[in-house]
């Protein structure tokens, strides 16, 4: 049976508050992984970073390896497919699969990119704007 491990890969910043949400998303798929049937082997979730922020993308792929980890999934936690995302994550990816031949690196698509993240986005914004609105905005 493969171990199946999941990393969510940021840009990184120098202040260490910008982590926050990430920390708090990694956990929240750490328990939704646990608690999923359908996947059952639960694997790690780690976070990775391009810059300025630790671990790095090759060191958070070679802690999940050491774990025996032989499918890792990459996921860019951007908003799009900008030219960190075009450019940068494909050569890392590529690094980190020559470095690490006997496991399977996927990697998805830019959060940003998926319909069902940009509907929750609509969805914040829908319940943000009617909790603010003033009486005379109706």
């Amino acid at each position: 049976m493969s171990t199946h491990g999941m990393i969510l890969f940021g840009h990184g910043a120098r202040d260490a508050r910008w982590k926050e949400p990430f920390t708090r998303l990694a956990a929240k798929l750490a328990a939704a992984r646990t608690n999923d049937t359908a996947d059952n082997d639960g694997g790690p979730v780690a976070l990775a970073f391009l810059e300025l922020m630790e671990p790095s993308l090759p060191d958070a792929i070679a802690a999940q390896a050491a774990q025996g980890c032989t499918v890792i999934t990459v996921v860019p936690v951007f908003f799009g497919q900008g030219g960190h995302i075009r450019r940068d994550l494909p050569a890392l990816i590529a690094q980190c699969q020559a470095d690490h031949p006997d496991v399977q690196i996927r990697c998805a698509t830019a959060v940003g990119e998926d319909d069902a993240v940009l509907d929750a986005i609509v969805g914040y914004c829908l319940t943000h704007a009617s909790q603010h609105a003033s009486p005379g905005d109706a």
